[in-house]
């Protein structure tokens, strides 16, 4: 029994087929069925989009003459030196600080600093990865069809790898580049994570905009270019504020409501003290009116900017020493606040007596210290 057949025509590899995409390798003659199977090269969902991406777009890059001499591909990246790749695992500039974040790494997670001829290096194995991919769009472009073959296929998925590879090690590389001129061009108005991803937008447009053969450094060339993308972000929110002024949002305040209850409750409590006093509702006695009034200034008559007197000056008034003064104040005091808390509150009386209103005991006339 042939197990080959059952296997290719399996569930899951029905799915694959449809699910993939089949390029066959048809050389000018009939190829047969099991030559076609393994001629046949399929791609996965994501590598269809790229390469129908790659097929209809128009691959930018910066030419260089060395692109068009005799053995390009081998100098540039057969005989060119080896570069370290940076270990970005220390970025984390929102979630931690950058300081911190760096002590806690290994002394083997260094920050990789190039020279200029690494930088040339890369950017002409990185610009020459998209000149081959320019090509590969000319022939597919120039062919009757306008489709791949196999292997311009798969030539123009390897290309186009090989690019992203080195532009995110350029663009690593430089990471700490764009830390260091957000920290330097702080904005109160623009939050720091979206000027940390403004900045670097800006330097993976560096990286494929930099030409290698003008003799800068590429730090000196994405400087600028991320200082202007910080200057755009903004301006961009700036303008958003002017369109758009009410961004405060009035639920999102603390609420006063408490604050405000409890002012009011004070302000109407202090005025029915006074009701209570001025009217005589506690049943105050005339000396005890007179002490009320003259420490508290209850009185309408008196300008109402007067310093309420001290216990002293009150009882030279009606002749008595400071502390039996202080005691005809508790003892009205207490008067008071019953008939606050009954007419006021709501709370019942006690009975007679049970408030403390008996004899005061009798002090004598000696000096006694100053209680305000």
């Amino acid at each position: 029994m042939n197990t080959n057949r059952f296997s290719a025509n399996s569930p899951l590899d029905r799915l694959r087929r449809r699910q993939g995409m089949a390029i066959v390798r048809t050389a000018g003659r009939p190829v047969a069925g099991a030559e076609r199977r393994s001629a046949r090269r399929t791609f996965t969902p994501d590598e269809q989009r790229r390469l129908r991406d790659l097929v209809r777009g128009e691959q930018d890059y910066i030419d260089n003459p060395v692109f068009r001499t005799k053995d390009a591909q081998r100098k540039i990246y057969d005989l060119a030196p080896a570069i370290r790749k940076p270990d970005a695992s220390w970025y984390h500039p929102v979630m931690d600080d950058l300081n911190s974040a760096r002590s806690r790494l290994p002394k083997s997670t260094e920050q990789v600093i190039l020279t200029g001829a690494e930088e040339k290096v890369l950017f002409l194995q990185f610009n020459y990865a998209r000149h081959r991919i320019a090509e590969l769009q000319k022939q597919i472009q120039a062919s009757p069809d306008k489709h791949p073959t196999p292997d311009q296929a798969e030539e123009i998925l390897r290309w186009s790898n090989k690019a992203d590879e080195l532009r995110e090690q350029i663009a690593e590389t430089n990471l700490a580049l764009v830390l260091a001129m957000a920290k330097r061009t702080r904005m109160s108005e623009v939050d720091f994570a979206d000027l940390v991803s403004e900045g670097n937008m800006a330097l993976l447009r560096a990286v494929d905009k930099f030409d290698c053969e003008r003799g800068f450094k590429f730090s000196t060339y994405a400087c600028r270019a991320i200082l202007k993308a910080f200057s755009r972000q903004g301006m961009k929110l700036s303008k958003y504020r002017q369109r758009f002024p009410t961004d405060f949002d009035p639920k999102l305040e603390r609420s006063n409501f408490l604050d405000t209850k409890r002012s009011e409750f004070q302000t109407d409590a202090a005025s029915e003290v006074k009701r209570i006093v001025l009217e005589n509702h506690a049943d105050l006695t005339d000396i005890e009116r007179t002490v009320i009034e003259h420490r508290f200034r209850l009185d309408q008559e008196e300008p109402a900017d007067e310093k309420p007197m001290t216990l002293e000056q009150v009882g030279q008034i009606i002749g008595v020493t400071k502390e039996r003064v202080r005691q005809i104040q508790n003892k009205a005091l207490e008067k008071i606040r019953v008939e606050l808390e009954h007419k006021f509150l709501g709370k019942e009386k006690p009975p007679q007596g049970a408030e403390g209103e008996g004899d005061l005991a009798p002090v004598s006339d000696g000096p006694h210290p100053e209680l305000n």
